[in-house]
This record gives C-alpha cells, sequence and structure tokens, in this order.
C-alpha cells in the first residue's frame, strides 16, 4: 500500500543527491556547518544506511541512480514516472523549485529558494558522504581484571545517562553533548561516580561511520552509519580515574573525535541538570467574557521549538504553540471576528501553520497560515459556530507536528452562556513517539518510524508524563462545582475519558453546546481532533484520578489528579463498619 506522506519527503531526497553528484569538489567547514542547519528539515525522515527506509526513502547510493527506483520503498505516482535520473543540473533545479521539476508532486515544501542555501545543503551532505567507508581501528584488549564491561547490560538499569551526538565543528570532526549539563559542548568530559551504571546513546547526526569506545572501561559502541541512527551502549565505572573516549574509526580519532570520563569518589554528590517546564498548567484558561454583542479580537500565536521536560530526568524536542502544551485556551464568543496572527520563532527548524477546526475557510486557515521561520501571517475569521474546537498544526507531515506538541482548543461560547461553575480546568491529551523505550533517561528523539505504526512510547496529559498529577494537579474544593474542557490532540488515539471516583452530572458530546447535555455520565470517548466538556460536583474530599479507561496507557504516563479538600460527608461516603 503506498503512504502519501512519502511524497511530502521528495525534497529532502533531493538534498542527498547533490552530495553524492559534487564529491569532487572542495568542501568549506563554515558552508557544511550552514547546510547541517538547512537539513535539519528533512533528516528525521531519512537514513543513509542502504535499504533502510524510513517516511522517505535511504540516501545511499543514489548518485546518477533513476529517480524512484529504490527496491523496498513506495515512491508516488509522480516520482516513479518521472524518468529523472540526477545530474547537477536537474538537481540544483528541483532543490530550487520541486513543482516546477517534477509535475504532479505532492510534496508540500516550496523548495530552496536561495542560492547560499543550495551550496549550504550540498556542502554539507558531501562532507557526510566523504567521511563513510573509512576502515575500522583495531582496538588491543583491556587488560585482564579491567572492571567496566557487563556481561549482560539488559539486565541493568542504568542511573547515569548521557547522549552525544556526532557532529563537525570548526572543521573537525567531534561528539557533542546533548541535554542536560553537557548540552552543546564540543568533546564534553563525562562526569560520573565510582559504581555508577552508565548509559551512552550515541546519534549519528552528519551521515559519517563512527563508534564510541573507551577501553580502559571496556566500553565499545556498535557502529552508526546514516543521519539519525543511533545505538546504546551501558558499562559500570568500576575504577575513580581519567579515561579516553573516542572514534575507532580509522583517522577519526586524530580528527578530533576525543574526550575524557571522569570517574570520581563515589562520595561526591552529582549536580541535578536544569530542563524546562513546557506542562500548561490546567489553570491557565480565560474566563468568560461579560461583554455584549459581538467583539472582535485581536490574538497572536508563536510558534517555539525547545527543549523540554518530558518525564523526570529525560527531556525532548518539543514543537509548541506559546512554548507550552497544549497551545494557548483561545475564547471568544459566536458572532466575534478574530484577527489571528501566527508568528515563527527564528531559531525553528521548520514551517509551522495553525489549522482552527472553528474557522470555516480552506484548511481551517492553514491553508495561507504556513509560516516559515522567522515570518508572521494573519487572517481574520469569524465565529459562527458555537462549542469547543480543536486547533492544530498542519504542516507536513502533520501527525509529526502534532504529536511534537502543536494542538490546543478554541472555545465559540454560544449567545446564551452555559451554567455558571466554581473552577474550569484544560486539559489536552497526546501521544509522543520517542525512539527509545519508555522511561529512558537523558534526551529522547523523535521516531517516525513508531509514529506511522501509531506505537508510542508514551501518552501524556498536557505535554508531559504525569505532569497532571506531580507538578500540576488540578484543585477544588467539597461543594464547588467544577468544569473540564477535554480534548484530544493525538494525532492517533481516542481517549476514554474518565475521573476514577466521579460521574459526569453534565457532559456536552463531540464539545457540541447547540444540544442538551446528556447527564449522568461515567465515560466518554473523544476522538483525535475532539473535545468534550463535563461538570461534576466535588460531595466528598480526597483525590480523584483522571485517566484514559484504555487504563493500560495510565503505565505510560496517562494519569491526573484532582484533589478536593474540605470536610467529609459521611452521607454519600464513609469507609469502616456503618454507624
Amino acid at each position: 500500500m503506498r503512504n502519501p506522506s512519502h511524497s511530502i519527503t521528495t525534497l529532502a531526497f533531493g538534498f542527498a543527491l547533490a552530495a553524492f553528484l559534487l564529491v569532487s569538489s572542495p568542501v568549506s567547514a563554515d558552508a557544511a556547518d550552514d547546510g547541517k542547519k538547512v537539513y535539519k528539515k528533512c533528516q528525521a525522515c531519512h537514513s543513509l544506511d542502504a535499504g533502510r527506509h524510513r517516511a522517505g526513502p535511504s540516501l545511499s547510493g543514489v548518485f546518477g541512480a533513476k529517480a524512484g527506483v529504490a527496491d523496498g520503498y513506495s515512491y508516488s505516482p509522480a516520482m516513479e514516472n518521472s524518468g529523472i535520473v540526477w545530474n547537477a543540473k536537474n538537481l540544483d533545479a528541483f532543490l530550487a523549485n520541486p513543482r516546477e521539476i517534477l509535475s504532479g508532486t505532492r510534496m508540500f515544501f516550496p523548495g530552496l529558494r536561495t542560492e547560499a542555501d543550495r551550496k549550504a545543503i550540498i556542502a554539507y551532505l558531501k562532507q557526510a558522504s566523504a567521511a563513510n567507508g573509512q576502515p575500522r581501528e583495531t582496538l588491543v584488549a583491556p587488560p585482564p581484571g579491567s572492571s567496566g564491561a557487563l556481561d549482560n547490560p539488559d539486565l541493568y538499569t542504568s542511573n547515569v545517562n548521557f547522549t552525544l551526538r556526532t557532529a563537525i565543528a570548526e572543521g573537525k570532526m567531534v561528539y557533542v553533548g546533548t541535554g542536560g549539563d553537557i548540552e552543546g559542548l564540543i568533546n564534553p568530559n563525562l562526569e560520573v561516580r565510582e559504581g555508577d551504571v552508565v548509559q551512552i546513546t550515541l546519534i549519528n547526526g552528519e551521515g559519517a561511520e563512527h563508534d564510541f569506545v573507551a577501553p580502559e572501561l571496556s566500553a565499545r559502541s556498535e557502529f552508526v552509519t546514516g543521519i539519525g541512527s543511533s545505538t546504546t551502549l551501558v558499562f559500570k565505572a568500576g575504577k575513580e580515574g581519567s579515561f579516553s573516549y573516542y572514534c575507532s574509526v580509522a583517522g577519526h580519532r586524530a580528527a578530533g573525535m576525543e574526550g575524557l570520563i571522569t570517574v570520581t569518589s563515589a562520595d561526591e554528590p552529582a549536580e541535578p541538570a536544569v530542563i524546562r517546564d513546557i506542562v500548561r498548567d490546567p489553570t491557565d484558561l480565560p474566563a468568560a467574557s461579560s461583554a455584549a454583542g459581538p467583539r472582535v479580537h485581536n490574538v497572536t500565536i508563536d510558534t517555539i521549538e525547545l527543549d523540554g521536560q518530558l518525564a523526570d530526568g529525560t527531556t525532548y524536542r518539543y514543537w509548541t504553540f506559546d512554548g507550552k502544551v497544549p497551545g494557548p485556551f483561545l475564547r471568544v464568543r459566536v458572532g466575534d471576528t478574530i484577527n489571528l496572527t501566527l508568528t515563527n520563532d527564528p531559531d525553528s527548524a521548520v514551517i509551522h501553520s495553525i489549522d482552527l477546526h472553528a474557522v470555516t475557510g480552506p484548511g481551517g486557515g492553514a491553508a495561507y497560515l504556513q509560516v516559515p521561520p522567522g515570518g508572521s501571517k494573519t487572517v481574520t475569521f469569524k465565529a459562527i459556530v458555537p462549542g469547543l474546537f480543536v486547533y492544530h498544526c498542519a504542516t507536513p507531515m502533520v501527525a509529526h507536528h502534532i504529536s511534537n506538541g502543536m494542538y490546543g482548543m478554541i472555545l465559540v461560547e454560544p449567545e446564551e452562556a452555559l451554567p455558571k461553575v466554581d473552577r474550569e480546568f484544560y486539559v489536552m491529551q497526546g501521544e509522543i513517539y520517542t525512539q527509545a523505550k519508555f522511561g529512558t533517561l537523558g534526551e529522547q528523539y523523535f521516531s517516525v518510524e513508531k509514529l506511522l505504526n501509531e506505537a508510542p512510547e508514551y501518552f501524556v496529559f498536557n505535554g508531559a508524563a504525569g505532569a497532571l498529577a506531580a507538578d500540576h494537579p488540578l484543585r477544588a474544593k467539597v461543594g464547588e462545582t467544577v468544569r473540564i474542557y477535554f480534548g484530544v490532540g493525538g494525532p492517533n488515539f481516542t481517549s476514554a475519558f474518565h475521573v476514577i471516583g466521579e460521574m459526569f452530572d453534565r457532559a456536552w458530546e463531540w464539545g457540541g453546546v447547540t444540544s442538551p447535555p446528556v447527564l449522568g455520565v461515567q465515560t466518554v470517548n473523544v476522538p483525535p481532533g475532539g473535545a468534550l466538556i463535563v461538570d461534576f460536583k466535588i460531595e466528598v474530599p480526597g483525590r480523584y484520578i483522571l485517566v484514559d479507561h484504555a487504563l493500560s496507557r495510565l503505565e505510560r504516563g496517562l494519569a491526573g489528579f484532582l484533589y478536593a479538600e474540605g470536610d467529609e460527608n459521611p452521607e454519600i461516603y464513609r469507609t469502616g463498619t456503618e454507624q
């Protein structure tokens, strides 16, 4: 079966061709560094490993190849039937304007319009591909009795985790620290304590073949070849001292890929890493307006890519609206006019957009609001249908943008307001697809394979595992009425929303408010891109748990707490023998 998302990655396929077509030209280190930034738009969907296809085809061995014929990959009809044999001339033209060169392509990305960007990406990929195929260094076995190697690493749980990405910096091959205290450091000093079980995740950031070895600690990884490929090794830091780590591919150590692992006494405490909170507090929503008549709202939303806390000791690269997940809760009244401006942070790697399900118009606004990094666009729409509606990014691959955190809700209140309540909360459910397994510490990376297979590692409320249980719980008092505005960003799974220990006195299914609510409901199904409004009264103090009643998901981070304070109510609930 053909996957329609494949066609949107054709531009990245063209990018890699440039590397192989121009390998005879000298490469400027500065140009390659610039090209790496440009290539960030495409690296999540491609591999340089032969035959290893992702959302896009493998980019291995494409020099001089006919377009659309690689084994094991399902191309778009336009690519399959193009008859193109890639050469320098048609490749440069394709990079400049894909639709002009390949008529009928469904590729969304408009192309690289500046010659500087095209030269930079070619230089970067040329440098990455030129380093492939180097012979491997033969290692001397560690001395007998040396500590470090684990007979079966799968039986050990690491308590120290580092992530290193290979890169080209200042004309040298290097390891670059990713996440925590080593973020951005070249060949960082990895500080651990004696007895620590250390996990190293090595990610290939520029395409050449690499590994990670620390012979004195009996540590050696598998090789990683191709941008985005990764491997993990685990070893025990069994003795104090400073020990070299490096890449064992011949010439790479001399080219700059070397650093130190410092093992200190177990009595010396380690400093905790500082990570950012991307969770939108469930109380962060505006109050209902009491103004009469239609109003005009001027709204600006910023799209921001940032590293945030996914779980304790675990970070992830989120794509957000206004730096939080979900995006801001927008609140208007039917008949109001909204001037919506979407800006994209200059440091973003990709185009972002917004599709509001409350908008009547092409793409819910997304057809126009495709905003490149550093850009800004505005649309004006009238809220003509009342209800609670989801909005999300709609830039291909749409599911990738949504799973990274780009969703939120807009409430269009009816002319006759909903019944008043004492407290309102804003909660959304989503999925996160990481390469590493649930619970792995350190910085985690998006997996397009797991997204396409609909196999998330994390289910989350408001962006992070257990976020509404630990740091951002809901709070109310006995006797108060509570309203939850609930939505599912998804992108793939329906939620059976339920609050353990409560029934919903009123439930406006699907977010519709023009029909009467359903009364006395226990669980409501909410599909991806769908919404729900529920009200209930707190009768008894205690802790109530927000769940998706597909309860296996609770084990992957999906739970929230509502703490109710107040006097006991034995007529409704009491424990022990009845008096």
